[in-house]
């Protein structure tokens, strides 16, 4: 299978709006598609331009600069297509919605080259979109492994920067449902912290002091019971582990989550998470979707025990 993806060059003047920002930066605002580190990859690999030289990811772009992309070509594909089962909630010729199972990976990584949401998308689709690259094909936005939820994956290029420019101005609706741990003292709030890699356990999330990248969550209660309490979270921003470094924060760790609740996770296997709702405009017909994701059953029978 090839990705449905072919190279092309972007290019573009440095306006008032960019003017002293780092370049992958700038590049990351003007092409929401890719990620930070892929665009980093483009600059180191001779793909960027910037006034006609070959530049670094960390060089500061002045008003009036010119800067070129050249997006690599597409390339084929070397994963495997596996015939893994799927929660489809809606599915045309640009975008499939999954309900992704807690337990999966969304893409291929380290060591782990199988049972992913990837292999099963392409033992499912005929096309998948070719921008997020060779290990991620389709893939627009990410949930963590122990998160469940919905998820959309786009078919098509058209499709991939559409709405990767709709998760980028933030007109995306997100919606999860969270079982945390205590009974809270308020029915709602926000939580408005910047979100930093961790200084010491760099694998983790925490929330920054000065710097970091900022981060909006608000939440109200649906239930609450003695010991627990579920949450519904509405996130503004789509940071690493946000809700559960978030919550954390708040003093009211997701169940279950070994790396952020310590003690507090309790007995379950895996943070109690749940992307339950998610709002968009079809990039073709401009219509409004709002898909809403059933719990699964571990998530509702933990929410029976502790809110009965």
């Amino acid at each position: 299978m090839t990705l449905a993806h072919s190279g092309k060059t972007r290019k573009f003047t440095v306006t008032s709006s960019d003017d002293g920002l780092r370049l992958d930066r700038v590049l990351v605002r003007h092409a929401p598609e890719f990620s930070r580190a892929r665009i980093q990859s483009f600059i180191r690999n001779g793909l960027v331009k910037l006034n006609e030289t070959v530049p670094r990811p960390s060089d500061t772009v002045r008003l009036g600069d010119r800067v070129v992309l050249i997006e690599p070509p597409a390339e084929s594909l070397d994963l495997q297509a596996e015939a893994i089962a799927l929660s489809v909630l809606f599915e045309d010729n640009d975008l499939i919605v999954i309900n992704k199972p807690a337990g999966m990976s969304v893409h291929p990584g380290a060591g782990r080259n199988s049972g992913t949401l990837v292999n099963a998308l392409l033992g499912h689709c005929k096309n998948l979109s070719g921008i997020g690259g060779k290990q991620r094909p389709g893939i627009v936005h990410r949930l963590d492994k122990g998160t469940s939820g919905c998820l959309v994956v786009a078919k098509n290029d058209a499709a991939h920067l559409d709405l990767s420019r709709q998760f980028a101005d933030r007109t995306v609706e997100k919606i999860y449902l969270a079982l945390v741990a205590g009974k809270l003292r308020r029915h709602s709030g926000t939580i408005d912290a910047a979100i930093a890699r961790h200084r010491v356990h760099r694998k983790r999330m925490a929330i920054a002091r000065e710097g970091g990248r900022e981060a909006r969550t608000d939440f109200k209660v649906v239930r609450s019971g003695v010991t627990a309490t579920l949450l519904e979270c509405r996130l503004y921003s789509g940071r690493t582990h946000q809700i559960r470094v978030h919550l954390q924060h708040l003093g009211h760790p997701v169940l279950g989550d070994r790396e952020y609740a310590g003690a507090r996770a309790g007995k379950f296997p895996r943070p109690m998470l749940h992307a339950w709702k998610l709002a968009f405009d079809h990039p073709q017909t401009k219509a409004r979707m709002r898909l809403v994701a059933d719990l699964p059953a571990d998530f509702e029978s933990a929410t029976r025990e502790l809110l009965p």
